[in-house]
């Protein structure tokens, strides 16, 4: 009883998630390998080959402009998608959460242990991604341990937004197309494949205001060393904003629902 209310929501998750952790960490890091063999270098060798292909990604190689990104990428969807049918589960199909403040917890404890347990599940796939960018040359480097909590933060700033829109929701309905239209969306334009200004002039704001932009050009900018304190600062608050707003509205979506 000693321990933080928050931290025995967040034991309580992860004593089901340590039954499957090792084969996460284990996905986290053969997916992104394959994606790496496939995308990287083989699309990779393609780009390499245009003349000006370096000048437009910064003056590095395609796998390790496409390689760095890998790491926010896994972390919004490891996140994201654990905010959404898992959370409704919690709300609607178990009812786990309204057991917990039928004791002396406070939704504001549920939303905090929720958080550290997103954190450490995200923290577990990132470093699994981390592992695999060891093993090429071009993103071999002490940046992925910084890069680590970076991607972690970035999946928190979706996570805890969608979470508060979960705990508002009787169905899973919405689901779906959260997926196809925001989180694949924010994937394939949001500077993973291609430097958002290729885009055209009418989308690129859009994805300025996507947090995957700023976890991506921040975990790349770590990674091979490319970005200056002010530009990475810039990111950084971006996605704490995002993170902690969510987390803010989350104190007050889980109070409406759990304690109407």
């Amino acid at each position: 009883m000693g321990t933080p209310a928050a931290f025995r929501v967040a034991y309580r998750d992860l004593l089901i998630y340590r039954r499957v952790w090792k084969a996460n960490l284990a996905g986290a890091l053969f997916q992104p390998l394959m994606y790496l063999l496939g995308i990287g270098l083989g699309v990779g060798a393609l780009v390499d080959k245009a003349p000006d292909s370096a000048s437009a990604l910064g003056g590095v190689s395609y796998l390790a402009f496409y390689a760095s990104a890998i790491m926010a990428t896994t972390s919004m969807f490891t996140a994201g998608q654990e905010a959404l049918w898992p959370m409704m589960d919690g709300f609607r199909w178990s009812n786990a959460y309204r057991a917990m403040i039928s004791t002396p917890l406070e939704p504001t404890d549920v939303v905090t242990g929720v958080a550290v347990y997103f954190a450490c599940k995200t923290a577990v796939g990132a470093t699994g991604v981390a592992m695999a960018l060891t093993l090429f040359d071009d993103t071999r480097s002490w940046g992925l341990v910084a890069a680590v909590p970076v991607a972690v933060l970035t999946g928190l700033a979706f996570a805890l937004p969608l979470t508060a829109w979960t705990s508002t929701r009787d169905s899973d309905r919405s689901f779906p197309p959260i997926m196809r239209f925001i989180l694949i969306p924010m994937f394939l334009f949001g500077g993973v494949f291609f430097p958002i200004e290729q885009l055209p002039d009418w989308l690129e704001p859009v994805a300025w205001a996507a947090p995957l932009w700023h976890g991506v050009e921040l975990c790349r900018g770590i990674i091979l060393d490319s970005i200056g304190p002010a530009k990475a600062t810039l990111h950084l608050l971006v996605l704490i904003g995002f993170a902690g707003g969510g987390w803010v509205v989350c104190t007050q979506t889980f109070r409406r629902t759990l304690r109407p």
